[in-house]
């Protein structure tokens, strides 16, 4: 990998393992998805974080957030659309449905809904800026590529965790009364998560 050395490298690992397995809006959509849908349902929501936050990684390395520096309003609007967005993901989540109940369910995250969610994850934003700040010693696209290639490495099978853990606990949340206090517990862990994107700013 050029202009990585090797204890650069893992350092990125250590890095991308860490905000990758950590709370955050990705793995409580993900606890939550695998609790309501099943592990094999949540795939395509797997693998749109994934490679939607790889992307991501790439573009911000290209110079993405100098359009942030360059315009600091569309920051401030990055900021209101993510706390609209996630306030409506909380309330879908919490009265999401339970097996066999007459109601309409909602669906799992497509694999192009969970990629676009990147964009205004403010997580997401804090990982990508941080791993091309920190890690990067000579800028180039191969560089950048490789930065986002770790990522996509390290951040899959941290985020199916989740996913699979939501899925192992269906059994014991399959009285009606306990899946809705879990999902109300997740839709409130998902708004306080909205607290960095308060405080979120560029570096």
């Amino acid at each position: 990998m050029c202009a990585m050395t090797p204890d650069l490298l893992l350092a990125l690992l250590g890095f991308a393992l860490v905000t990758s397995v950590t709370p955050g809006p990705n793995n409580m959509m993900l606890l939550a998805s695998g609790v309501n849908f099943g592990f094999r349902r949540t795939v395509p929501h797997i693998l749109g974080i994934t490679l939607g936050h790889s992307l991501m990684v790439f573009l911000v390395g290209l110079g993405l957030a100098g359009l942030f520096r360059a315009w600091p309003v569309s920051l401030s609007l990055l900021k209101v659309v993510s706390v609209v967005y996630m306030l409506w993901l909380a309330w879908k989540i919490a009265h999401a449905g339970a097996p066999g109940e007459g109601r309409a369910r909602p669906r799992p995250f497509s694999f192009l809904q969970a990629a676009a969610f990147q964009w205004v994850n403010p997580k997401a934003w804090a990982m990508a800026l941080g791993a091309v700040t920190a890690y990067v010693l000579q800028p180039s696209v191969a560089v950048y590529l490789a930065v986002a290639a770790v990522f996509a490495a390290v951040n899959l099978p941290s985020v199916s965790l989740w996913a699979a853990a939501g899925q192992g606990l269906r059994r014991w949340l399959e009285a009606p009364a306990r899946l809705r206090a879990f999902n109300w517990t997740m839709a409130a862990l998902l708004v306080a998560s909205l607290w960095p994107v308060v405080t979120f700013s560029l570096p």
